[in-house]
């Protein structure tokens, strides 16, 4: 029998250079897409997927997010007092949304290493993990998606996209073999090999994995397994080569846009794309779009 997948895991120990100076006091997984910080959008898609057990892998400096799930009274208290009942259930479904662990990271290692801070949370299970850079806007969660691929395979199943070639160096890629499933081709692969930011001449394809994951609880043993990598750091994609040597790892082409939320020109874009869907702000800022000399 498939277990069910009920975490999901955040790694947000990073240091977010990409934003400096905005994020030398503050995470940049709080950094606000419109009025939610970066964390809440993945923390939402992951709750929509049915996972209400969130684990956040956090280091020094990180404070701002565990405050940001955890109940303020006096907030609460101050908009009850102005009767501000809108806000007030605003700030109740931030806290009241999921069940909530923190582990920290103490060094900056890799991807690889910060999942593998989880281990003891996760237990021997089957889990998710969402990286909040990658902003995903689509109509099925896209962790829904992956977990629809999980449950029919029993297999650990990475989100992949199509990527330009003079884009590829900054990914994760894959060798893949395309599998027909449930009568259609193209959407789901069966991985043979990844290659951590190839050159574009030597990448192996144009899909990149995409900071979406469910794994099987037998990456933590592959994780443990391999040797760190440049900079001493544990990648998480070193240990997902190591698993295919005893496992099938599938990967998906979701459905859905992503934004890379940790590129200045991504974040912009995503805020933009995100403030034209919000009813309360798509017409008047659409307007004043419109009325730029650009």
């Amino acid at each position: 029998m498939i277990q069910k997948v009920r975490k999901a895991v955040f790694p947000a120990a990073g240091l977010g250079t990409r934003f400096l100076p905005a994020t030398k006091a503050m995470p940049k997984e709080m950094l606000p897409l419109v009025d939610k910080p970066l964390i809440q959008y993945g923390v939402e898609e992951a709750l929509h997927s049915g996972m209400p057990n969130i684990i956040i892998v956090t280091g020094r400096g990180k404070s701002a997010i565990e405050d940001h799930f955890d109940v303020s009274f006096e907030l609460e208290r101050l908009l009850e007092s102005h009767n501000k009942k809108d806000l007030l259930n605003t700030v109740r479904a931030v806290s009241d949304m999921i069940d909530v662990s923190y582990i920290r990271q103490k060094e900056a290692l890799g991807l690889g290493h910060a999942v593998l801070r989880a281990k003891d949370l996760v237990a021997n299970e089957p889990f998710a993990v969402v990286l909040s850079d990658d902003v995903i806007d689509a109509e099925i969660p896209c962790l829904r998606q992956l977990l629809d691929i999980y449950e029919f395979y029993g297999s650990s199943v990475l989100a992949l996209m199509e990527v330009p070639k003079d884009s590829i160096s900054a990914y994760g890629v894959v060798d893949a073999e395309p599998v027909t499933h449930q009568g259609s081709t193209g959407k789901l692969f069966r991985i043979r090999n990844m290659v951590e930011k190839p050159k574009p001449e030597d990448a192996p394809s144009n899909l990149a994995i995409i900071g979406r994951y469910i794994l099987t609880p037998e990456i933590f043993k592959s994780i443990e397994s391999i040797e760190p990598g440049r900079g001493g750091e544990i990648q998480l994609t070193d240990a997902l080569k190591h698993l295919l040597r005893s496992r099938p790892v599938y990967g998906y082409k979701f459905e859905g846009n992503r934004y890379d939320a940790g590129d200045k020109l991504g974040f912009l874009t995503a805020t933009v794309e995100f403030a034209l869907q919000r009813h309360d702000l798509g017409g008047p800022f659409r307007q004043y779009l419109k009325s730029l000399k650009l």
